[in-house]
């Protein structure tokens, strides 16, 4: 079912009134391996498509290659979520390392994310609080397009990068004072690494920059907006965890490369459950849940069809 309503049918359930304390540190529980093994599976896509984008004359090929290991790109930001989280790693210098090498292949920061984040989850879905809600949802079919094509997404990144790069934090509450150095550190640090792989690229007298990372990621982020449209979209906007987050049922291939992801609503009720806990979690917590749907072609058809209504 898609909602789009401004206020939940019910009252906000207590996450303790649902899982009791045993079985939450159950689902708790951290683990560096399932992290390795996820993060292998991630990297494997990602090498084998890159691999048969980059090498073959059969266009037959390059192009489905080009598709996915563009996705494997774009869903690195999967990466930086879960990591962001501390939640994919036992080792939390481990998570902070994922993170950031996956914000370098996404186009995230790691560093900026993880404050951006924890003010989203605090403050889920509440206007003038959740950073989320700073960036204005389509209302007509030209605004999804736009959205849906990743151009938004590019503008954001490179305006933030360069903000956050001159230190011009103004109007970003969700970063800490004592925070502003390391995230400022670390967006620059980030940028460095950009600017490494396009003197290299230029001097070798080679395209690798953009054929590497630039085209592939162009080509992958519209079916990441397509996904992360999905996850609030039409829900309501109170403190609900319950009603204000989508949970979006769709194929295992999909689910991997995103993490989980798509067992979103359990995500937002459980911050710290790991995301190879979700699928299990999900069969306890689905019947709370009042946005549930089967697959992102339906909540994305949904979305434009209510674009009247979406709050």
């Amino acid at each position: 079912m898609v909602s789009f309503t401004t206020q939940s049918k019910s009252q906000p359930n207590k996450p303790k009134n649902i899982l009791s304390a045993s079985e939450l540190k159950v689902f708790n529980e951290r683990s560096d391996k399932n992290g390795l093994i996820q993060l292998s599976k991630h990297l494997g896509v990602m090498a084998i498509s890159g691999y048969l984008w980059l090498t073959p004359d059969n266009w037959l090929v390059k192009i489905p290659a080009l598709i996915i290991y563009g996705f494997s790109l774009a869903a690195m930001f999967a990466v930086v979520h879960e990591c962001g989280h501390r939640t994919a790693f036992a080792n939390n210098r481990l998570n902070d390392i994922v993170a950031w090498w996956g914000g370098v292949l996404s186009g995230y920061n790691s560093t900026f994310y993880r404050r951006y984040h924890k003010w989203h989850h605090r403050y889920t879905r509440i206007e003038g609080k959740d950073p989320e809600l700073e960036d204005p949802q389509p209302s007509n079919l030209l605004e999804y397009i736009t959205e849906i094509s990743g151009y938004n997404w590019w503008l954001g990144k490179l305006k933030t990068h360069y903000r956050v790069a001159t230190e011009k934090l103004d109007n970003m509450s969700y970063i800490a004072e004592n925070a502003e150095k390391e995230v400022i550190n670390s967006t620059r640090l980030q940028l460095a690494v950009y600017g490494v792989a396009i003197a290299f690229s230029i001097a070798a007298r080679q395209p690798w920059f953009i054929t590497y990372w630039l085209i592939p990621l162009a080509v992958g982020q519209p079916i990441l907006r397509f996904i992360l449209l999905a996850e609030h979209t039409g829900c309501t906007k109170d403190n609900n965890r319950l009603a204000n987050t989508r949970t979006t049922l769709t194929w295992f291939p999909l689910r991997m490369m995103m993490w989980n992801m798509p067992f979103h609503a359990e995500h937002h009720l459980y911050p710290s459950m790991p995301f190879y806990a979700l699928p299990k979690a999900h069969q306890e917590l689905k019947e709370h849940f009042e946005v549930v749907d089967n697959g992102y072609l339906k909540v994305n058809r949904n979305i434009i069809k209510n674009f009247n209504c979406i709050t």
